[in-house]
């Protein structure tokens, strides 16, 4: 059997789990799957650009993602009415402020002699910076915050089409890709792959505190979108003739052609991805990226710029996570920083690049709508298994009733027997790298 043959398959079975699953449950569900998967895939070419080119071990994914969802808050929500004349000048001022504090600490380094002279003069601006900074910054917040703190209560965006903010999620995550590289790439991998787990946690602290920048753990609800509404579409005579003649109810019919237009859309930006992705594989600056990887010693002796081309694809590939991050935000049309979790973001994302096939875009890929259909089904499954094992036990069994609330742990147990297995019978991946 050739690798081509291998690879249809692959893709086929997972296709007919999708169908199967529309079938056995709902169409509702299974667009919802691909959709999700779509999303997933996107993400893991993000890492798999990163690991599977490079080799750098980057553990921050959710924060990518969660700047990609800032983004879509910033562009295409209108801008809270009186919160910039209150105080979001002022934000921005001592934001300015902030960032001139640590550019003169930093040129101080670089102009003064070491000593102790240096070490007071640098402390002095930082420390003299810093209340400067806090005596504009709070004052300016509560006056943002205090604007109708139940619906609002934050700046607010620019008022733009949603679909800007997936190009601009993507500017977001390699802005902050750029300064977390300048400083974290020159460190071992797993030092660097501790940086990048702990910036990721800063910028969801950032999310969560800062009220006026995204309402904090308040969320942000009600986003444009790309497509209609499905209410909107409930209510227009000419679709629910339309879906009569079809034989559907006017709601599951909305319902299903939203999720369909999204998928649409999803898929034309991972075919676009995956398009330059496979381009710049093929490319010498892929070839070198994986001579790189592979031999860091030898690529130096050629005179190759590791540090450089390292910082270049980290940025690529965290800008593509921006961009996924966007797009899912766009699609639940609500910003919910307490949802960004590593398990989610971080684990789940390199599971679907180890089995799919590190190195392998296709793999990236396939693993991405693998994982994400097991995480998803897998505990109904478990629930289903529960109740057949435990169907000969008494009501009162505490036994049975342990075993039917484990059902929700089968996710975790799945995703580590799928990694095993993967990892021993197949150790580069369901679609190896060539």
């Amino acid at each position: 059997m050739t690798q081509t043959v291998k690879n249809t398959i692959l893709f086929a079975i997972i296709a007919l789990m999708i169908i199967y699953t529309g079938f056995a449950q709902s169409w509702n569900s299974a667009l919802l799957i691909i959709a999700m998967g779509l999303i997933s895939s996107i993400m893991a070419l993000g890492v798999n650009l990163q690991w599977g080119f490079a080799g750098l071990f980057n553990v921050g994914v959710m924060g990518f993602v969660a700047l990609g969802g800032l983004a879509a808050v910033l562009v295409s929500m209108p801008p809270t009415e009186g919160a910039w004349s209150t105080g979001g000048f002022a934000i921005l001022g001592a934001l300015a402020l902030g960032a001139a504090t640590v550019v003169a600490a930093v040129m101080l380094m670089k102009r003064m002699a070491p000593g102790t002279l240096r070490t007071l003069s640098v402390i002095a601006v930082l420390v003299i910076g810093f209340f400067i900074f806090r005596a504009l910054l709070d004052p300016a917040v509560q006056a943002v915050e205090a604007i109708n703190p139940a619906q609002t209560g934050y700046l607010g965006g620019l008022g733009l089409p949603v679909l800007i903010s997936w190009p601009v999620g993507g500017l977001f995550a390699a802005g902050a890709a750029w300064l977390i590289g300048k400083t974290a790439l020159g460190l071992r991998s797993d030092y660097l792959a501790i940086a990048t787990l702990g910036i990721a946690e800063i910028i969801i602290a950032v999310l969560k505190n800062e009220d006026w920048l995204s309402r904090g753990v308040k969320n942000v609800i009600g986003l444009p979108r790309p497509v209609p509404y499905e209410i909107d579409l409930q209510n227009n005579p000419a679709f629910v003739e339309r879906a009569a003649g079809f034989g559907f109810d006017p709601v599951d019919a909305s319902t299903l052609w939203v999720k369909l237009l999204y998928i649409a859309l999803f898929a034309a930006v991972l075919i676009v991805l995956l398009w330059m992705s496979q381009r710049a594989l093929h490319s010498p600056w892929g070839r070198m990226l994986r001579a790189i990887r592979d031999n860091e010693v030898a690529a130096e002796a050629m005179g190759k710029d590791v540090t450089a081309r390292h910082l270049q694809v980290f940025i690529l590939g965290s800008a593509i996570c921006g961009i996924a991050g966007a797009m899912m935000t766009t699609m639940d049309s609500q910003l919910t920083p307490g949802t960004y979790q590593p398990l989610r973001f971080t684990f789940l994302i390199w599971v679907m690049v180890i089995v799919g096939g590190s190195g392998n875009n296709f793999g990236a890929i396939l693993g991405g709508f693998l994982i994400w259909f097991l995480w998803v089904q897998v505990e109904p499954m478990g629930l289903w298994l529960m109740n057949l094992i435990t169907a000969g036990m008494s009501e009162g069994s505490a036994l049975k009733a342990h075993l039917i609330e484990s059902a929700a742990h089968m996710r975790l147990l799945t995703m580590g027997i799928v990694l095993l297995l993967v990892l021993r019978f197949s150790p580069r991946g369901l679609i190896p790298e060539r």
